[in-house]
């Protein structure tokens, strides 16, 4: 199976079915974060703490890193960087750069997979953005990798990403208000669905996911050659296993 295209236009698909984070930012929060008031969020509630971003935005160069929706690149553009969005939908994208032509903004859309930036020259950036989105892509090892390699010495990788054990339980029951075990991790869509629950998810179009242990997630930016710097914990009020512990975990990582 292709995976690559199968999620992209799955998350086509999550778009014109107004997924919330496919809701471009309304020109109010773009006005406001050229005043230089803004927030992010990596995760789904927690905003990110303005210590981890550089003090003054103008003229960074800045990678949102599978963060298209017309969102986060936008704003970050906004509040003076230099943003390039790369992204697996098209779609998405186009929320994007709808935002960016709308605003004035300079910021650049990049169709393309998070796991090879080979488009990008080394060191091409001094700061990465990377919301919770590796959950889609089978193998997290070379996201880090690459994201290493086009950051800059200094520059830093802003992550999001899911606390693997939401993946032991049966996902289903979970949104019925059950939890129950079902899975060893790590978890795939591919892998760990019965043939009837796999072919359900394909025919409403919901895209693939894979869980990384936290030895890809964390000891994998380590092992690419990061430093980690900052990391928090968050929780998303719509998923029941969120009332016992965090679902989502932040890190900051940089390139020493």
């Amino acid at each position: 199976m292709d995976i690559l295209s199968y999620n992209r236009q799955a998350w086509n698909r999550q778009v014109a079915d107004g997924n919330r984070w496919t809701v471009p930012v309304s020109p109010e929060v773009i006005a406001a974060a050229r005043q230089g008031e803004w927030s992010l969020v990596l995760t789904p509630t927690i905003s990110v703490p303005r210590s981890w971003f550089p003090e003054d935005l103008h003229g960074i160069n800045v990678l949102c890193l599978a963060s298209a929706g017309g969102q986060q690149g936008p704003i970050l553009a906004a509040a003076g960087a230099r943003v390039t969005v790369l992204d697996n939908s098209p779609r998405q994208l186009e929320r994007d750069s709808s935002v960016a032509e709308r605003e004035n903004l300079d910021l650049e859309a990049i169709q393309g997979d998070m796991a090879d930036l080979s488009v990008f020259q080394n060191e091409r950036f001094d700061l990465i953005f990377h919301p919770v989105s590796n959950v889609f892509a089978p193998e997290v090892l070379p996201v880090w990798r690459e994201a290493y390699r086009v950051l800059r010495q200094g520059g830093s990788l802003l992550a999001g990403f899911t606390n693997p054990a939401l993946y032991i339980f049966d996902l289903n029951k979970m949104d019925a208000g059950e939890l129950v075990v079902r899975h060893s991790l790590p978890y795939s869509d591919i892998a760990c669905l019965s043939e009837s629950d796999l072919k359900d998810l394909i025919s409403k179009e919901l895209p693939l996911e894979f869980s990384h242990t936290l030895e890809e997630q964390i000891g994998g930016q380590i092992a690419a050659g990061f430093a980690l710097t900052g990391f928090y914990e968050d929780a998303d009020p719509e998923t029941l296993l969120s009332r016992y512990l965090p679902t989502y975990i932040a890190t900051r990582a940089e390139k020493l």
